[in-house]
């Protein structure tokens, strides 16, 4: 298969590999960050959408970084898929030597850890709902280095940095995407 894999068919795979509930609520929230930015730049935000929700697809197999992304990687391959997806889903490991040299390799390096970030914003709210998480509220908790500690922030800021974006509009902007399938995420 040398065309682009549908939505469909990047779901089958990512439903095969991924049973962890959150895992996919991430692949998902990734996916509307993805699409968001392709409509953003005048890209297929089919293509990006299906980077988004593959991305981490392997990981629940592979956890360590010597093996995801590039199991997943070799996976993509096997099937045929285009090369173009499978650089995407590898770009947005900082680690893996892809070089992030298009849109929509800056988008995913971009979007994945700042989503993560957002749900841990989204958590400690009252509500525990992305309506109530804004810009404001998300830049408060960045200062706070406790606070989802395991969030790399300076990959988000070097993600938004290679965007062309500044970070508070690509908070912003991801954000939205979030609470645009807020009740997907069960938020």
């Amino acid at each position: 298969m040398t065309e682009w894999p549908s939505r469909d068919q990047a779901q089958a795979v990512l439903a095969e590999w991924t049973k962890n509930e959150n895992l996919k609520k991430h692949a998902y929230a990734v996916e509307a960050a993805m699409r968001v930015y392709a409509e953003k730049f005048g890209e297929d935000a089919g293509k990006w959408s299906v980077v988004g929700l593959l991305h981490d697809f392997d990981y629940e197999r592979y956890p360590d970084a010597a093996n995801h992304p590039f199991r997943g990687a070799e996976f993509l391959r096997d099937k045929g898929w285009p090369e173009q997806l499978v650089e995407g889903v590898l770009a947005h490991a900082e680690y893996s030597g892809v070089e992030r040299d298009t849109p929509l390799k800056q988008a995913i390096f971009a979007v994945d850890e700042l989503t993560g970030l957002i749900v841990a914003v989204a958590l400690v709210r009252p509500s525990k709902k992305l309506a109530d998480v804004t810009v404001q509220s998300v830049l408060k908790k960045w200062k706070d280095k406790r606070f989802a500690a395991g969030v790399d922030r300076k990959l988000i800021e070097q993600g938004a940095e290679e965007l062309g974006v500044p970070l508070e509009e690509h908070v912003e902007t991801v954000l939205e995407a979030m609470q645009g399938i807020a009740d997907e995420l069960g938020l």
